[in-house]
C-alpha cells in the first residue's frame, strides 16, 4: 500500500468532521462524505510535505472546497458576498505581486498579505463558477442548457500553478522564462541578459516549456 493510500484512509475523519457542517442542507449525508473524499485524495496527491505544513491543515480547505463545489452545482449553495469579494482582491493582489517579483504568490503568501487564513483563502479561489445558459430549440420545445465558462477564480488558481512550477527550475532557467514570457524580452535581448546566446535560449527555451507543460499537465 503507498504512502498516499495510508495518508487516506489516516485521515478519512477529517472527510465526516467536514461533511458534518453540512447536515440537513439538502444533500445526503453520503453524497456529501463521497464529495469529501474526492478532496482529501485531491489533497494526499498534491500535499508537499517539506512545506512544513501539517497534512490536515493543508486538506481541509481542499475538502471544504469539493463539498461546496456539491452544493454549488446542485443550486443548494450561494456564495456570500464577502467571499465574492475578496476573490476580487485576491486577484488585485495576485497581478501585483506577478508583476512585481516575475510570479504568483503561493496561498501562504495572499493570506499574509491579505491578512485572511489559508482556508478563506483557498474557498474565495474555489468559488462558484459562471454558468451561461444557452437555449436550443428541439422537437419544438426549449431547452436550457447550462455551459460553464472560465471564472476569475480559475484563471487565479492557474496563475497560482505556474507561479509553483516556476519556483521548481533552476535559477537560470526560471529567470529565462520570466523575461521571455513574463517581460516581454527576445531571444536576444534574453541571452544578453543571461550571457548566453541567442541559440542556446532557443534550444533550452524549447526544453523548458516542455517539462512545465508536462507538470500544469
Amino acid at each position: 500500500m503507498s504512502a498516499k493510500s495510508i495518508c487516506v484512509e489516516d485521515n478519512i475523519g477529517l472527510v465526516h468532521a467536514c461533511a458534518k457542517k453540512f447536515l440537513s442542507k439538502g444533500i445526503e449525508y453520503e453524497d456529501i462524505v463521497q464529495a469529501g473524499c474526492l478532496g482529501l485524495t485531491k489533497a494526499s496527491k498534491s500535499f508537499d510535505e517539506t512545506r512544513g505544513t501539517q497534512f490536515s491543515t493543508y486538506a481541509v480547505p481542499v475538502i471544504l472546497g469539493e463539498i461546496k463545489q456539491l452544493f454549488r452545482e446542485s443550486g443548494a449553495l450561494k456564495i456570500s458576498r464577502s467571499l465574492k469579494d475578496l476573490s476580487l482582491k485576491i486577484n488585485r493582489e495576485t497581478e501585483k505581486f506577478l508583476s512585481l517579483h516575475g510570479r504568483s504568490p503561493s496561498i501562504n503568501e495572499l493570506s499574509e498579505i491579505l491578512e485572511e487564513s489559508r482556508e478563506n483563502i483557498f474557498e474565495a479561489l474555489e468559488a462558484s463558477q459562471k454558468p451561461l445558459s444557452l437555449t436550443a430549440v428541439r422537437d419544438d420545445k426549449d431547452e436550457e442548457l447550462d455551459v460553464p465558462v472560465d471564472s476569475e477564480e480559475e484563471k487565479i488558481s492557474a496563475r497560482l500553478s505556474i507561479g509553483k512550477a516556476l519556483d521548481e527550475l533552476d535559477e537560470i532557467d526560471k529567470n529565462m522564462i520570466i523575461l521571455r514570457f513574463f517581460k516581454g524580452k527576445t531571444q536576444t535581448e534574453t541571452a544578453k541578459i543571461l550571457g548566453l546566446t541567442q541559440v542556446k535560449v532557443s534550444r533550452r527555451e524549447k526544453v523548458i516549456l516542455k517539462e512545465l507543460r508536462a507538470k500544469l499537465s
